[in-house]
């Protein structure tokens, strides 16, 4: 690759032709400006001897055909001894007489350049195009002021054509000798460079080998000059970086993998108010792209408003701060922001954040305090019964046998209820701690469902209720026959409470077969009941959340159930929705695998 050799061959062939070229319009602009100068002052003279020796006649007292004729004729005499055009310009810029021109054709000269440098200084002159003669042409003009009446201007105009056409020649003639000296020189320069550039070509192609991160390039000469060292030092240098990037690749990748796997988000602002770094917790926390914010303002977090307001308030004072903020990716979270300033003794290097979503955590806070609240709501009012009545009984305020009896039935009643509720409370405690694994065996789902009907049997006979099942004789699903048994027990038993005497509870299994996904079992409860309000669904699987209290509490239930159905169901790796219209009925869906996956069930 000659490229090198040819561009210094150019520059030092570039230097010469500037040089020469420079020269040569130095010498011809001394040239021409010389003899326009020479020829400026002989016109000038020309003029003088005009305005000493030239009879004048007045342009004030005769008529201005007699005196225009007059100075035309003059003009056109004179004009043929000095070989130079003559034109007679009177004070206010008229053109009274011209050796070339009919001067009824022509315009006034007031405003020409040489004749208002004439009146400013004595003497003017100009060049420029003349449109009549169709070539540059130098004027001079002078003012001329006689006792015979005369007060204007005399100028001598000359063509510029000789000298145009000597500069032209001259032109090429220094053309020519540069094209014979680009030629000889050409040559030589060529050699001298093709001697200094071959290793440097080298170099250069090695060096951009490097420049492209081709780490493995070295140069290969031998050479003991300054060349030689210099590619001994291009070589140390790629020995060097190839280090140093195997090391900050390394730590690059660390780097990134630490900050993508991260459970916080990381948001740096530099010193110019500019976001440095997203991770990729920050952007799922804020939803955000890390690509189209990192190097833009921290404002363009606007949409974070809350948010934003801290970390400019953090930025302003460049103090470190501790504060949990409302955002909305799409729903509500909670971010706790920590702000730390990056600055040592010498430099502030902007701001560093770090964001926990901390939603999950309140949540549970909340809940927790809920359920301790609801449980002892829940737990004293049994205890308010037994106490009570048993009051009335140990004081001996009841005398009558049978209404004792009845004081003691509701005593035991509610020391059911009461434990009932704490039996709930245990399980659940258990389920959401995950200290209930699941212990999977093959149900047969028709001979399970029998059973789960002659438990509930006697009490759908007491409202008139009619259970009717629909299960696939042959249908089996693995599943822990325990919990399988407190799920629908659970479920259908509220449709037996929430449904009015004559009514239906209906069980319906169905297998549910998909090409790209496992097999599923599908169970429907159905009821012709009450209903439930569509404000209340989403909340239904709320501990402790009823839709009627009274009717919960009349009907023994502890608000606990669809709870632990939810609870369940999700351990056997399902789902469960709710479907209902008030007044007409509740349904109930629960969708479990056929089969359990092993690695689920050990987690």
């Amino acid at each position: 690759m000659k490229s090198f050799r040819f561009r210094l061959t150019a520059i030092i062939l570039t230097l010469i032709g500037i040089s020469v070229i420079a020269a040569g319009l130095t010498m011809g602009q001394i040239f021409k400006e010389s003899h326009i100068k020479a020829l400026e002052e002989n016109m000038a003279r020309e003029i003088n001897l005009l305005r000493s020796t030239f009879e004048f006649h007045s342009t004030s007292s005769e008529p201005a055909a007699d005196y225009t004729a007059y100075y035309t004729e003059k003009a056109r005499e004179l004009a043929g001894l000095i070989n130079s055009r003559i034109t007679f310009i009177n004070k206010d810029g008229t053109v009274i007489g011209d050796s070339e021109m009919d001067i009824g054709k022509m315009d006034n000269h007031a405003l020409r350049d040489e004749i208002r440098l004439a009146e400013e200084k004595g003497s003017g002159s100009a060049i420029r195009y003349s449109d009549t003669l169709k070539q540059n042409m130098l004027y001079v003009a002078e003012p001329v002021s006689t006792d015979s009446g005369f007060d204007g201007f005399i100028r001598v105009s000359m063509s510029l054509q000789a000298i145009d056409e000597g500069m032209q020649r001259a032109w090429i003639a220094m053309i020519i000798g540069l094209l014979l000296l680009f030629l000889a020189a050409s040559l030589v320069s060529y050699r001298v460079a093709g001697n200094l550039t071959s290793p440097l070509e080298h170099i250069t192609k090695v060096a951009n080998r490097i420049s492209k991160l081709d780490y493995d390039a070295r140069v290969e000469l031998k050479r003991n000059d300054e060349v030689g060292q210099l590619a001994a030092a291009i070589n140390g240098m790629a020995d060097s970086l190839q280090m140093q990037m195997k090391t900050i690749r390394d730590n690059e990748d660390l780097l990134q993998r630490v900050m993508s796997n991260m459970t916080g988000g990381i948001l740096m602002i530099d010193a110019q108010g500019k976001i440095a770094l997203v991770n990729r917790e920050t952007e799922r926390m804020l939803g955000i792209s890390s690509s189209r914010v990192t190097g833009r303002a921290y404002h363009e977090l606007k949409q974070h408003y809350g948010l934003t307001k801290l970390v400019e308030h953090s930025i302003q004072n460049r103090e470190r701060m501790h504060e949990e903020v409302s955002v909305f990716n799409p729903g509500e979270r909670l971010i706790l922001l920590d702000g730390v300033p990056m600055q040592d003794e010498a430099s502030y290097r902007g701001m560093l954040f770090l964001l926990q979503d901390v939603t999950a955590i309140r949540r549970l806070e909340n809940m927790r305090s809920e359920f301790v609240a609801n449980v002892s709501h829940e737990l004293k009012t049994p205890i308010a019964a037994v106490k009570g009545f048993a009051e009335t009984l140990l004081g001996g305020g009841v005398k009558d046998e049978e209404t004792a009896r009845s004081f003691l039935q509701i005593i035991y009643d509610e020391s059911e209820r009461l434990n009932r509720l704490i039996s709930d409370i245990l399980d659940l405690s258990k389920i959401e701690s995950k200290r209930s694994p699941l212990e999977c065996e093959p149900v047969h789902l028709s001979s399970f469902f029998d059973m789960i009907n002659g438990t509930l049997a006697k009490v759908a006979e007491k409202k008139h209720i009619s259970l009717q099942v629909e299960v696939p004789e042959e249908l089996f699903i693995e599943a822990d026959e325990d919990k399988l048994r407190q799920i629908f027990l659970n479920l259908i038993s509220n449709g037996v409470n929430y449904t009015h005497e004559g009514g239906i509870v209906k069980l319906k299994v169905k297998e549910l077969s998909q090409d790209s996904e496992p097999e599923k079992v599908v169970f429907t409860v159905s009821d012709t009941g009450i209903g439930i309000p569509k404000k209340d669904l989403p909340r239904i699987f709320e501990r402790f959340y009823r839709v009627d209290k009274g009717r919960s509490r009349s009907s023994g239930g502890t608000g606990l159930g669809l709870s632990i159905v939810k609870h369940l169901v999700e351990l056997h790796h399902g789902s469960v929705t709710v479907d209902s219209e008030l007044g007409l009925g509740t349904t109930f869906t629960v969708e479990l695998p056929l089969l359990q996956q092993v690695e689920e069930q050990q987690e």
